[in-house]
């Protein structure tokens, strides 16, 4: 295993810790930048005022752009890319959530790339990026600051799709947890379960690897551990600062390792009832783990270990102890359990489950092979 070829890309530059946002204009001043297009949400836009100002006052011209404000389609792409062009930035910063920096990245990507979206559309199609990419997250959940992934709903066939590829890693990383304090506990739960799944899903890989398994156990204790503890009080910064360091961790395991079955079967509750993408995972969770667990009991035991359970009992009882363990952190996060509870009829989980089975890129990954009728059943028993 451990001489496996992996390859892990990596930012140039990885800044973590409260505050560290505003050295950006400093940093910027060596690339004589002219134009950064910014791209953000409307709720974030006031808290970097001091930052577009700082930029401004470096002789550096804003443009920005707030209108990514929910999982992005391939049209939501395309019409940001053509203000792009317009702007012509010699920067995209991409300060938000998922939705914002996989937007972001891939407008960094193709403003200057002759390649259709659809050239792109899978893994390493892309040919290149040749302006500076900058993220910053305000959730603690994607990773997609230091992801080589980008995800956009294909409207021709309501099929998410995945673009992967090294060029869309960005250059610098302001992972700052003081942007993830005012996020309120239900988003915070839901994309604090999202990082979980991320490390979980890498650990218990079919491709899992040594390397990958230090920041996946890793970020799964420091999520675990705090996970709770961020939703019951939002301005706890020590709970803060170590759920948003296991997403980041979680984000350097999607490229060498990637997700599994969890996120193929969540894909269709975006899709198709436009579920949240954190609080999809979350829903199917417990129940493909429960699915996968007697292909990797050993694996799964070390997961439990990781968020602090224990069992007398052998490998099996213990990765038990753990899926529980989940299910009571959802709880204690005030999180849905069921599908049912979120209104989405019953007569479309054989749909949902085509659906799932469609997205090959991500089952192959999964530690147990799972077939259309294996997708029923685990939809049925999250119903």
């Amino acid at each position: 295993m451990i001489q496996d070829l992996l390859q892990v890309y990596q930012p140039r530059k990885l800044n973590f810790g409260g505050g560290c946002l505003k050295n950006l204009p400093n940093d910027l001043q060596a690339f004589q930048l002219k134009r950064v297009l910014l791209v953000t949400l409307p709720a974030v836009l006031p808290r970097l005022q001091d930052l577009i100002g700082g930029l401004k006052k470096g002789g550096i011209e804003v443009a920005v752009d707030v209108s990514i404000r929910k999982e992005p389609t391939c049209n939501d792409f395309r019409k940001l890319l053509d203000i792009a062009k317009g702007i012509q930035p010699d920067c995209v910063l991409g300060i938000g959530g998922g939705s914002v920096m996989d937007v972001a990245k891939l407008v960094a990507a193709q403003i200057k790339n002759t390649q259709s979206l659809a050239d792109i559309m899978g893994i390493n199609r892309l040919k290149e990026r040749s302006i500076l990419l900058i993220c910053s997250p305000t959730t603690s959940g994607t990773g997609s600051e230091v992801s080589p992934n980008a995800i956009l709903l294909d409207e021709s066939d309501d099929q998410k799709k995945g673009i992967i590829s090294p060029f869309l890693v960005p250059d610098m990383v302001y992972a700052d947890p003081l942007l993830t304090v005012s996020l309120p506990a239900a988003m915070t739960a839901a994309t604090g379960v999202d990082a979980l799944t991320h490390c979980i899903e890498a650990y218990a890989n079919r491709f899992a690897h040594p390397l990958v398994d230090v920041y996946a156990l890793e970020g799964i204790r420091l999520i675990s551990a705090n996970l709770v503890k961020c939703c019951r009080n939002g301005n706890d910064l020590e709970a803060r600062a170590a759920v948003s360091l296991g997403s980041l961790f979680g984000g350097i395991c999607l490229g060498p390792v990637n997700t599994a079955a969890v996120h193929a079967l969540a894909y269709p509750l975006g899709s198709r009832f436009h579920i949240a993408h954190g609080l999809s995972n979350a829903l199917l969770l417990p129940h493909v783990l429960q699915f996968n667990l007697p292909a990797a009991p050993e694996r799964y035991a070390a997961i439990a270990t990781a968020m602090g359970c224990s069992s007398s009992g052998g490998p099996e009882l213990l990765a038990e102890a753990g899926i529980q363990h989940i299910i009571k952190m959802m709880k204690d996060c005030n999180m849905p359990l069921r599908l049912s509870e979120l209104n989405i009829p019953a007569d479309s989980i054989a749909g949902m489950a085509e659906d799932a089975m469609r997205v090959t890129r991500l089952l192959k990954n999964n530690v147990r092979e799972l077939q259309y009728s294996d997708a029923v059943k685990i939809y049925q028993s999250a119903y």
